[in-house]
């Protein structure tokens, strides 16, 4: 049987893919599967960043060896060019942190994605387009792709655009706990206290839900292939 792993950060950044896969959840990680009598379909999301991505791919890891690994969810816009809640097939992901580069199955995209330790904010996001080249920035890519090349399994990554290049959102960094976790009761009395955030704050969550319903269709798409 072919076991295709999908890591994700959050529930809602895989809802519309697994909304009707069986749902569990073992020592902090949410886990997802679906099987027929060839294939086996398991998405795992532990948290924000590189250690929780790979909590996330050992414990799917646990239940027997990995044919296929993707990593999905939101990322921020580098450029103007890149659309809010459009999914993208990425060529590549650069760990900023070590320069190291992890390509992609051939012809799986175009645009470059920066894995950053922390949520870029306007200025760091100009740093990166600017020192990498890069189109997309996320938290956890880098680790899943490292983990694909160490085992030498086929890897994708696919993103969606939740907050684009011009949008001025607050430091969610101080939001996201040492073990990726969001702390949504912090983030929302913070807000509640900050309407001239709201504007943003409404347009990133509409970015992020359709971001993910066209990451669901990519990843459809790309497994239909």
């Amino acid at each position: 049987m072919t076991r295709i792993a999908i890591i994700a950060a959050f529930p809602d950044e895989l809802k519309p893919l697994v909304r009707d896969w069986p749902h569990s959840t073992r020592n902090g990680v949410n886990f997802w599967a679906l099987r027929n009598s060839e294939e086996e379909w398991i998405a795992a999301c532990a948290g924000a960043g590189l250690e929780a991505a790979t909590r996330a791919f050992a414990a799917i890891e646990d239940g027997g060896p990995v044919d296929l690994l993707l990593s999905v969810g939101w990322a921020g816009a580098l450029n103007h060019e890149v659309a809010s809640g459009k999914a993208y097939n990425v060529a590549g992901v650069i760990d900023v942190r070590t320069g190291e580069r992890f390509h992609c199955e051939a012809g799986a995209g175009e645009l470059w994605l920066a894995t950053s330790p922390k949520v870029a904010d306007g200025a760091e996001k100009r740093r990166l387009a600017s020192t990498y080249d890069a189109a997309l920035v996320d938290m956890e890519a880098a680790a899943v792709a490292r983990l694909a090349a160490m085992r030498n399994i086929p890897f994708y990554c696919i993103k969606g655009v939740s907050d684009g290049f011009a949008e001025k959102l607050p430091d969610f960094n101080r939001f996201i706990s040492p073990g990726g976790q969001f702390r949504m009761t912090s983030f929302v009395l913070f807000a509640c206290l900050r309407p001239w955030r709201w504007p943003a704050l409404v347009r990133m969550g509409e970015n992020s839900r359709r971001a993910s319903q066209s990451i669901a269709k990519s990843v459809h798409d790309l497994l239909d292939e």
